[in-house]
């Protein structure tokens, strides 16, 4: 069955503090049954947090934290002849900033520390400084779109 056409992205509204889309991005996705306002204190709590330790600004830190989780390239299954075949893909910028934010924050849950913000702080600034699990998450995206290049070809 064909597919129906694209889906129309809403606009998102920036965050209070900061005024920045990407970040309330990212409080939404923190948020747990529907607690926004915890959510929200925790994701400054992490910013304030990560200003104090790096003395950088923490958007900056932030921004450059997904910049640096973000997959460039995955693999998507793809049936040909019977077989399914991993085939490596380029990846949209909206789904790279959203599996770099899912990934930013399942690696901080699984952290061992203090508090959520203390965990998200300490992610984002090893993302910032390219290390850590979620970089090294990355890093195994990418080494099986390395190891798949041959079907490359099977392109959609």
């Amino acid at each position: 069955m064909p597919r129906r056409g694209k889906v129309e992205h809403r606009p998102a509204l920036p965050d209070m503090k900061y005024n920045n889309v990407t970040l309330s991005a990212l409080i939404n996705r923190v948020m747990t049954r529907g607690k926004k306002a915890v959510a929200t204190r925790s994701v400054y709590a992490a910013l304030d947090i990560i200003g104090e330790k790096t003395k950088k600004n923490p958007i900056e830190v932030f921004e450059t934290a997904l910049r640096n989780a973000g997959p460039n390239i995955e693999v998507r299954p793809r049936r040909v002849g019977g077989a399914t075949l991993q085939v490596p893909v380029e990846v949209p910028t909206v789904r790279r900033t959203a599996l770099a934010m899912r990934w930013i924050i399942a690696n901080s849950r699984a952290r061992s520390g203090k508090t959520f913000a203390e965990k998200l702080a300490g992610e984002l600034m090893d993302c910032a400084a390219n290390q850590g699990t979620t970089i090294k998450k990355r890093e195994e995206v990418h080494k099986m779109a390395e190891a798949n290049r041959a079907f490359a070809h099977y392109r959609w």
